[in-house]
């Protein structure tokens, strides 16, 4: 047999035995990659204007991919910010107004349905790293609501028994948060190697910059802000940590990143509380700083580089965008707030809807629509340790889109436009009816054998 003729047989059973071979092939379903953090203010990151703290890898978010300049939290404070952006719907629907703690017996209901559920009915690994609080009894954590794994402190990082879990067990009592955002990019590493070929979802949660603010020895010092640039710019390093990791496994074309907070910045702290930048005031409160957010994502290939969208997307959106990318049908047995931000993403587009409804726990206050926004009266507040004092005022109305900052209440020189927001924000509450109960997330301690005491005692002396 002639030379070529073998070489034309060989051929021939090598490609037979190599199509009978077993082949490992990747999804075509995006990876997720949900970067959150607490109480970041929106003059906190370079992109969006902070020059005395250094974001690099946050601000390569924003070159390759797309920042949001009015982007809206589901609310000023934590617990129930994070049931809106989990289920993309507003927290009052689940009765979600208030925080919950270390001794709440009550979280998010098992009946909610989670992005995570969604997407893992679609066959990806999903894991959360990091903050959760929802609810620190065993049938309201992650595992429970569509993760597959949990490592991290349930509630905020200022609360009694700060503990590290692990999935439903106790992995450390003793947390030196002085490392925790080292301890959760490197459980964040690990979660994207071992998640092999299947498409995941990761969700990390720093509780970081949330009070008390730590940072490692390495970035101790590395700012031109003090302790709160410090631990800003780990996180921005962490954020760096994860790009590298994706790139390093070839994963950049197939993932989807986003960075968000979950409200604004805690004012009242002072230098360990952050900065709204031009915005109004902070966490705890509907002005444009405590409920807009710096906002980014990022896909290569996918979402044009170096856009900038300007006009409104909440955090309630990502619920349903997320359903849209995987192809996943958006649950019809409930009132779904978000909106696909697809067409935003990805095709230069607009989010469908202008509204939003402006709550404080159980306490609606503000409404805005098509860029104009109005505030309800409100009776001031003298201050306290835990929350910033604020002036009284009477019905206000802004234009966001030339007053971001809420300096100018155009109430008295435009009462039309003040009555046709007036009623817009009554039917939209009107609509949102009826309203479970807030839930219960701590009661008082009976202390009535101190009273007891204290009386008895007077009555000694006397």
């Amino acid at each position: 047999m002639k030379k070529s003729s073998l070489i034309f047989c060989f051929s021939l059973l090598f490609f037979a035995c190599k199509e009978t071979l077993p082949t490992e092939q990747k999804s075509e379903l995006p990876n997720i990659v949900f970067i959150f953090t607490d109480d970041l203010g929106y003059g906190d990151l370079g992109c969006f204007g902070a020059t005395d703290i250094t974001t690099p890898h946050i601000d390569r978010m924003a070159k390759e991919g797309i920042k949001f300049t009015s982007f809206l939290s589901a609310s000023p404070v934590c617990s129930p910010s994070r049931a809106g952006l989990l289920t993309g719907r507003m927290p009052q629907r689940m009765g979600i107004n208030s925080v919950f703690f270390p001794e709440s017996f009550t979280g998010m209901d098992q009946e909610e349905i989670t992005f995570a559920e969604i997407l893992k009915e679609k066959g990806y690994r999903t894991g959360i790293v990091g903050k959760w609080h929802l609810g620190h009894m065993e049938k309201f954590l992650p595992l429970n609501q569509g993760f597959d794994s949990y490592y991290g402190i349930p509630y905020s990082n200022d609360m009694e028994s700060v503990v590290y879990l692990k999935d439903f067990e106790l992995d450390s009592i003793q947390v030196n948060q002085r490392f925790t955002t080292k301890t959760y990019t490197e459980k964040s590493l690990q979660f994207i190697e071992d998640a092999g070929e299947n498409p995941f979802l990761l969700y990390l949660a720093h509780n970081m910059p949330h009070v008390p603010i730590y940072a490692s020895p390495e970035f101790e010092g590395s700012s031109k802000r003090g302790l709160y640039g410090d631990v800003i710019q780990e996180i921005d390093w962490s954020v760096g940590e994860i790009l590298r990791k994706l790139e390093e496994k070839g994963l950049m074309e197939n993932t989807l990143v986003i960075f968000s907070s979950d409200n604004g910045p805690w004012l009242v702290m002072e230098d360990h509380g952050g900065s709204a930048g031009p915005l109004r005031e902070g966490k705890q409160y509907t002005f444009e700083g405590g409920v807009r957010v710096p906002t980014l994502a990022m896909w290569k290939g996918k979402i044009a580089p170096g856009q900038v969208y300007e006009d409104l997307a909440t955090q309630m959106d990502w619920f349903p965008t997320f359903c849209k990318i995987v192809g996943a049908e958006i649950p019809q047995d409930r009132a779904i707030d978000g909106r696909d931000l697809s067409t935003v993403l990805f095709e230069n587009g607009t989010r469908e809807g202008n509204e939003f409804l402006y709550y404080m726990g159980a306490d609606q206050r503000a409404y805005q629509e098509e860029g104009w926004k109005v505030k309800r009266p409100f009776v001031g507040y003298q201050g306290s340790p835990g929350m910033k004092a604020v002036a009284p005022h009477d019905t206000l109305l802004f234009n966001l889109k030339s007053d971001p900052g809420e300096t100018q209440n155009l109430a008295r020189e435009n009462p039309e436009k003040l009555a046709q927001m007036m009623r817009a924000m009554d039917l939209a509450v009107q609509q949102l009816r009826p309203l479970p109960e807030s839930k219960i997330v701590r009661s008082p301690s009976d202390n009535s054998h101190y009273e007891y005491l204290k009386q008895k005692r007077q009555k000694g002396e006397n």
